[in-house]
């Protein structure tokens, strides 16, 4: 198999601290601080409705810090903007300029704060070029995000009309607000290529005279009353914790989580991309299914039980929900679409869904403090809480369980994957080479006084056991591939009329590992 791809050249100056700042862990607090100073501006923005258009803002913001990130140390792969910074740029100063400017422009009401904000982090960075440097490539990261989302249909206008008869979604009590964002699900994914994706297959409950429809309606009519008998203290307290907008607790749980973690800027910031990408697109999938089928919500079905045809549904006209419904159609519950699609990528990215934690609600109902073991653990109880707060089905929260996990699984397999799949180390010089056999993008790292970096793209070849990359500047043959990254064996990097050739081959060809660390 051959892979061509035209070649590129950047050449820089770089030290043997450039490449331990390539592999050692670092705190986030940056990213995490940004992070959280993002969500209370979306939370404050004067948005119609924060968590659904918050969600666009919060992946924005995150795809940017990504990119400033990855275009001063190329990790990962970029989203919006695929370019070099200057090797001395701050990547604190980027990123506190990558999100600062994605904020102000989204939210143009909260500029004064997030501008205090900004000068909060850049008073810790001494000036100078790396300053200078840092504070450019964040700003051209942000443009970069803020221009491939321009028309992404977020502002779009989409007439609705609501319909009538039984199982349609019409105005719930006790606003009776017209339907919000009937064309969210038009706009423009993060990682799915369409809205419709993964939209659920008609389910059964939609039959109102189904066995399906019976126990749903007979299961929310009793627990999720505003008086329900059935209803535990513990299930209302559960409905309470989790009524908050999704994107602002589910950050909130992944702050929670790094906080015990030892990652570097560019792991957390990946993390928050992915994971903002995932809700995202978690609430444009949800949408667009939503307003295909269009179905009724519990209290409207409740209300009007004598029009079902269905005699084991009695009506009850004076029935409330326990929290108030909003103003959108039941199926799927993009709640339980939200908090899977989330709990999917944060266990994916941290390799197990087995991760304690402890997090405290936000508004509306602040300073509830629950307890869990896994993030599947969290996303089932938060699509419980839709249940017993009695404004959905229990079958639109179960199909928002499948449909969240496969967006969330698309989110992080398609996105912001490592930029290098292959990395060889000379065990003489410490010279480091690394790229991508797919793409044939690479990285030659020279050490010593006279360091340099290659990065370019160039042709990759595989023959059996032999993998090669060859383009004008390097060129690279692995024998026996895959290498045993702890016992890399011998390495020679030769100096060839057009730049290094560098050739390994592995002590222990039976060794299976051939990945970047």
């Amino acid at each position: 198999m051959q892979i061509s791809r035209s070649s590129t050249l950047f050449l820089s100056v770089v030290t043997i601290l450039s490449l331990a700042l390539a592999g050692a862990p670092a705190r986030a607090d940056v990213v995490t601080d940004w992070n959280a100073i993002a969500n209370t501006a979306v939370f404050a923005g004067g948005l119609n409705f924060p968590a659904i258009q918050g969600s666009r803002i919060l992946a924005m913001t995150h795809a940017a810090i990504h990119d400033a990130l990855n275009a001063i140390d190329r990790r990962y792969k970029p989203y919006a903007l695929d370019r070099l910074a200057e090797p001395v740029a701050s990547p604190e100063a980027a990123v506190a300029a990558a999100a600062h400017d994605v904020l102000v422009a989204q939210l143009p009401t909260q500029k004064a704060t997030l501008d205090a904000a900004y000068a909060s982090s850049l008073a810790s960075i001494p000036d100078g070029a790396a300053k200078t440097s840092g504070v450019a490539i964040g700003q051209a990261a942000a443009a970069a995000i803020l221009a491939l989302r321009g028309a992404d249909g977020s502002n779009a206008p989409m007439p609705y009309t609501p319909g009538t008869g039984p199982g349609v979604w019409q105005p719930t009590p006790p606003p009776l607000l017209p339907a919000a964002l009937p064309g969210w699900g038009q706009v423009t994914p993060f990682a799915l290529y369409s809205g419709a994706q993964f939209r659920p297959a008609r389910p059964s409950y939609f039959d109102l005279t189904s066995a399906e429809y019976t126990a749903d309606y007979n299961e929310e009519k009793s627990i999720g009353d505003v008086n329900s008998t059935t209803r535990t203290a513990d299930q209302s307290e559960i409905a309470k914790f989790w009524y908050e907008g999704s994107p602002f607790a589910w950050n909130r749980i992944a702050r929670n989580v790094l906080a015990k973690q030892s990652l570097d800027l560019w792991q957390s910031a990946r993390l928050f991309a992915l994971l903002n990408f995932a809700m995202a697109d978690g609430f444009i999938a949800g949408f667009e299914a939503k307003y295909f089928y269009n179905f009724w919500r519990p209290i409207t079905a409740i209300r009007a039980g004598g029009t079902d045809d269905n005699p084991d549904t009695v009506a009850d006209p004076a029935w409330n929900s326990f929290l108030v419904t909003p103003n959108i159609p039941d199926y799927p519950s993009t709640h339980s679409v939200l908090g899977a699609a989330a709990a999917e990528a944060l266990a994916r990215f941290f390799g197990t869904d087995a991760i304690s934690f402890t997090t405290t609600s936000g508004a509306p109902n602040p300073g509830i403090t629950r307890s869990f073991t896994s993030f599947s653990q969290a996303a089932q109880e938060n699509a419980n809480s839709r249940v017993y707060a009695g404004i959905h089905f229990r079958s639109a929260c179960r199909d928002g369980l499948i449909q969240g996990a496969q967006v969330g699984r698309y989110a992080f397999e398609r996105t912001l994957q490592p930029a290098f799949d292959t990395c060889l180390q000379d065990d003489r010089s410490g010279d480091i080479l690394r790229f991508d056999s797919n793409s044939g993008d690479y990285q030659f790292l020279r050490c010593g006084a006279d360091g340099l970096t290659i990065v370019g793209r160039g042709d990759v070849q595989r023959n059996g056991c032999v993998l090669r990359l060859t383009d004008a500047r390097v060129k690279a043959e692995i024998n026996h591939c895959p290498i045993a990254p702890l016992d890399r064996g011998h390495a020679i990097v030769r100096v060839a009329p057009l730049g290094p050739t560098f050739v390994i081959n592995d002590r222990d060809a039976s060794n299976s590992n051939c990945t970047c660390r």
